[in-house]
């Protein structure tokens, strides 16, 4: 007969609470994004060209993590908006470098301030202190979840979305 492992009274199951509150989230901040006309992933990328510069656009699909002939796509879509600007790699004229623009810059500023809201709001029974300790305990455990950690250079908090992107 196998034992069932003993589980302790201090250690509590938290990945269907984060699960709960990654959905609410999600879902209110979608339909908040699509007011701009952009959808998380945009969202995702317009962040980490702003916190990391201008990157080779195959440095940004790892970033991603999703496929480079994917990022084809969703840099396309960032450019057609104005919100990107893809150059010639100077080093390698078949490359492509990726920087946000300033409006691209302009647009992720109004949507943080929403998303903000949104954050306030789904969040709203934890004072200061506790969100300070909630951000704090979450940038911890994904910085110590190995089997989910980022690759090099990318952004501390990327996490899944449906869209096969990480933010």
């Amino acid at each position: 007969m196998t034992e069932l492992p003993i589980v302790s009274p201090n250690w509590q199951l938290v990945g269907p609470l984060l699960e709960h509150l990654a959905r609410r989230l999600r879902a209110a901040s979608e339909s908040e994004i699509e007011q701009f006309g952009l959808r998380a992933r945009h969202v995702v990328a317009l962040t980490l060209l702003r916190d990391f510069g201008e990157r080779p656009q195959s440095d940004l699909a790892g970033m991603l993590r999703i496929d480079p002939t994917n990022v084809v796509g969703l840099l396309n879509e960032l450019e057609a908006a104005e919100l990107i600007e893809r150059r010639r790699s100077p080093q390698d004229r078949r490359r492509h470098t990726v920087a946000l623009t300033a409006t691209g810059a302009a647009r992720l500023g109004e949507v943080e301030g929403v998303l903000l809201d949104v954050e306030r709001q789904m969040l709203s029974t934890l004072d200061d202190d506790e969100h300070a300790v909630l951000y704090r305990l979450l940038i911890r455990a994904v910085g110590e979840t190995a089997a989910c950690s980022p690759p090099a250079n990318s952004h501390p908090c990327l996490a899944d979305d449906d869209s096969g992107s990480h933010c």
